[in-house]
């Protein structure tokens, strides 16, 4: 194989980890927009807004009010940047072809991403509790959810980008 042909190589784990950090970036997105992170009988509490049922119409106000919900944003908006950064820094190497250089900084920001998503994850329900915004039975609902997959789609992506599928060798097959 010449080295114009080996830098044209598109490897598949690579493809794989670029559709997982577009996946990661599309739930990031939209648990970012949704407007259930978690709900009661009568209460919808989102990332921006809570709303309040009573018994004629529903009441909303923003959320922005508390550092904890303002910490979470921020977390989460961040994460969703850097793996903005990663997915375009991945597109480009994959079409120019210079895989090597940048697939590993794509990997150390999706890693970034996750600890940022996690950490938001994390801090929202344990101040959601203490903070007790809702006085009845509640979920965490499907906005919630959708910022664990996308958590979890951007670690597979960074361990994709890790592994190396260059370097094997013929003798062992």
């Amino acid at each position: 194989m010449s080295a114009e042909e080996e830098g044209m190589l598109v490897r598949p784990f690579k493809l794989v980890a670029l559709l997982c950090a577009f996946i990661a970036l599309a739930l990031n997105v939209a648990a970012l927009l949704s407007p259930a992170w978690v709900t009661s009988e009568r209460d919808s509490l989102s990332l921006w807004k809570a709303c309040r049922q009573p018994p004629e119409d529903w009441q909303c106000v923003s959320t922005l009010q508390s550092d904890w919900q303002v910490a979470t944003l921020v977390l989460i908006l961040t994460s969703a940047t850097i793996t903005l950064l990663s997915f375009l820094m991945s597109l480009i190497s994959l079409c120019l072809g210079t895989y090597k250089s940048y697939y590993r900084v794509a990997a150390l920001l999706l890693f970034a991403a996750v600890v940022l998503q996690v950490c938001a994850l994390i801090l929202y329900p344990i101040k959601f509790i203490d903070s007790s915004l809702l006085k009845s039975y509640h979920e965490f609902n499907w906005g919630y959810g959708l910022g664990w997959g996308s958590a979890i789609f951007m670690l597979g992506a960074a361990i994709l980008y890790c592994l190396r599928t260059d370097v094997y060798d013929d003798a062992y097959y």
